[in-house]
């Protein structure tokens, strides 16, 4: 069993986006500090830390400094190198572990550590080259998908094959990186289901939601999800069966597809999720403050539904229709401070209580 940090401490956070300010602000509502390490300058959670680190990753008196000045770490996105992973760990504890970083940064080692685990998962390859490219695609056949081994996020670094005749230019389109070929998978409709573990072993999940995207980028998720309350208990053990697998302590996103035959694992993600925004207004304890409490040392908090949510996220323009969002009812608003407005960028999000 490990100690709680006393209140006041400082919690550090590799990543300063909009994930790095949500649990910055959940972090302060619990009496502790954050300290952001951040490659880029004026980071979103700069707004709202203690204190922020400008350096990258690379810096080795930078990472050393930084730790030293934290009592534990945590992270916002799994691509954190581990060189840098490294010379924190030596300093101070992170979590979660790296064990589950170094899982969710390979999509196939991420497949076969899913696999180990009795879970089923769509059909896949490892594609290092074209000719292991043409193997795979014959196994697996098309429709599928190409995606990057590593780096991959909101759709980026994919490439899609309608027939086996597209796969020289899907494999060209990687650029060489290492890939694997995913097959296409005859689904109904996506959940996830956001789950936390704590340091002594207590798991707890929120409810499933229910996930449509555009472009490759999350649009919405709604609770509850279109589950049978059998397929409801199969997503939470499964969950389970992960955070427990990776000795996991912190908050986890598991991203699943509904089909005839029973529920498929798509991914993973190791952090708080885009599809777990839900809860700051769905919950007395959000996924935020559920994270900070498990890296804390504290008992996790009761994440139980109180509201029916579906969540949208506010990406480029859509920050144009933030006045006449601050007039809908039982709406609220949560922007992330990113100054400048982009195609694709996520700005902010949107919960509306349907119930």
């Amino acid at each position: 069993m490990t100690d709680p940090i006393a209140l006041g401490s400082t919690i550090g956070i590799l990543g300063g986006g909009q994930l790095g300010r949500m649990l910055s602000v959940a972090a302060a509502r619990l009496g502790f500090k954050t300290h952001i390490f951040e490659p880029g300058a004026n980071p979103p959670a700069g707004d709202v830390a203690h204190a922020v680190t400008t350096a990258p990753y690379e810096d080795a008196a930078a990472l050393a400094a930084f730790a030293a000045a934290c009592d534990v770490v945590t992270f916002e996105f799994e691509n954190v190198p581990t060189a840098a992973l490294d010379l924190i760990e030596a300093q101070v504890p992170i979590r979660p572990g790296r064990e589950a970083l170094r899982i969710s940064q390979d999509r196939l080692t991420e497949k076969e550590f899913l696999e180990s685990l009795g879970l089923t998962v769509a059909p896949f390859a490892d594609v290092p080259d074209i000719a292991a490219m043409e193997a795979a695609v014959a196994r697996i056949g098309a429709p599928a998908i190409l995606k990057t081994r590593r780096f991959g996020y909101d759709g980026k670094g994919q490439a899609r094959l309608r027939t086996a005749q597209d796969a020289a230019a899907a494999f060209a389109q990687m650029g060489d990186a290492p890939a694997i070929l995913e097959g296409f998978v005859d689904f109904s409709h996506e959940v996830s289901v956001i789950a936390a573990r704590s340091t002594t072993g207590e798991v707890a999940c929120f409810d499933p939601g229910e996930n449509i995207h555009r472009d490759g980028i999350l649009h919405t998720t709604t609770v509850p999800a279109r589950l049978t309350a059998a397929q409801r208990t199969d997503a939470v053990l499964m969950a389970a069966k992960i955070l427990n697998a990776l000795d996991y302590v912190g908050v986890l996103g598991v991203e699943l597809f509904v089909t005839p035959k029973g529920l498929i694992v798509n991914e993973i993600a190791p952090r708080v999720h885009n599809s777990g925004h839900w809860t700051q207004n769905g919950c007395m304890v959000d996924q935020f403050e559920q994270h900070i409490r498990a890296v804390a040392g504290w008992p996790l908090g009761d994440g139980t539904r109180y509201a029916d949510v579906v969540m949208e996220n506010l990406i480029g323009d859509d920050m144009d229709r933030v006045p006449a969002l601050a007039k809908q009812p039982d709406t609220a608003l949560h922007l992330y401070g990113k100054a400048e407005t982009k195609p694709g960028r996520k700005m902010g999000h949107v919960n509306r209580i349907t119930r």
